[in-house]
């Protein structure tokens, strides 16, 4: 997944095929350039001008097949689907809380919203504006996740917690397309989960503080109601393979420590993120759903 860039054709619907898109991908500095430059646009799901070339960093090292590594979802009567049942209908008391605002905020996959996201983690703001070699990592990443993901959702091709039912979901312009796309493993969990162990290891002395945001970021899909807690769970494993497969790649690694000087560089000038926000994101790594 790209995530957003302006005046591209857009897809919504965790990366599901509802709508059309472009064919071709932005070449990669290009594409952060014209998101740096242009802004974003405001959406809540994610949009993707990448169909299903060859990943970035997994072009010559594919990545292990998800759909023989994961488990399958959960089937109607197991206890796996009971505990999945039970975390939707527990969460759905969260609507209107701080809780349910974070999972809100959580669901937008702009770059700059989602490297936003982990700045009280990381202990000073992280932004596109001055982390360009990041953001252009974050979005090979992305471009090198979404084929295997989009593979793994098309052959479970499961069904979403809220479809069938009136219950209310964080992201409520974007039911429709939700509706349409596959549920299991959850693509927001891949994406914020992976950037959690990049960021983790570029900043190892920040590294519990991180993951734990990250485990957070996956959970919020839980909260807002778009996913089962199984979803989450197969999504933190699959960006997990994703970034131990990217590792074996020369320019993933170069790209690596070019990201991490970048980083040394702005955590010694960068302002500290809000305190109530910080606040918020540590209530709820301490309520966890699961």
């Amino acid at each position: 997944m790209t995530r957003y860039f302006p005046h591209a054709p857009v897809l919504h619907g965790d990366t599901g095929r509802g709508v059309p898109v472009a064919r071709r991908a932005l070449p990669v500095l290009a594409a952060a350039a014209i998101f740096l430059v242009g802004g974003a646009c405001h959406a809540a799901e994610p949009l993707s001008n990448v169909q299903d070339e060859p990943g970035y960093f997994t072009a010559t090292i594919p990545a292990p097949d998800a759909t023989k590594y994961l488990p399958p979802p959960p089937q109607a009567g197991t206890v796996r689907q009971e505990t999945d049942d039970k975390a939707f209908t527990s969460t759905r008391a969260q609507v209107g809380s701080q809780r349910w605002a974070l999972a809100t905020s959580d669901a937008d996959l702009h770059e700059n919203a989602l490297l936003h996201s982990f700045s009280c983690a990381a202990g000073f703001v992280i932004d596109t504006a001055h982390a360009p070699r990041l953001t252009a990592l974050i979005h090979k990443m992305d471009v090198s996740e979404i084929p295997d993901m989009r593979a793994s959702k098309d052959y479970w091709h499961r069904a979403r917690p809220f479809v069938g039912n009136k219950e209310r979901i964080c992201t409520e312009n974007d039911r429709a397309h939700l509706a349409t796309s596959g549920s299991y493993p959850s693509g927001h969990t891949m994406l914020g989960w992976s950037t959690a162990l990049v960021l983790a290891e570029l900043l190892p002395d920040r590294a519990t503080e991180i993951l734990q945001r990250g485990r957070v970021f996956g959970e919020s899909r839980i909260v807002c109601g778009v996913h089962w807690e199984s979803d989450v769970q197969a999504g933190y494993m699959l960006g997990t393979a994703e970034v131990t497969t990217m590792h074996a790649s020369p320019a993933f690694q170069a790209d690596m420590a070019g990201a991490r000087a970048e980083l040394d560089a702005l955590r010694r000038k960068a302002p500290h993120p809000k305190a109530a926000t910080c606040a918020n994101e540590n209530s709820a790594a301490t309520h966890s759903p699961l």
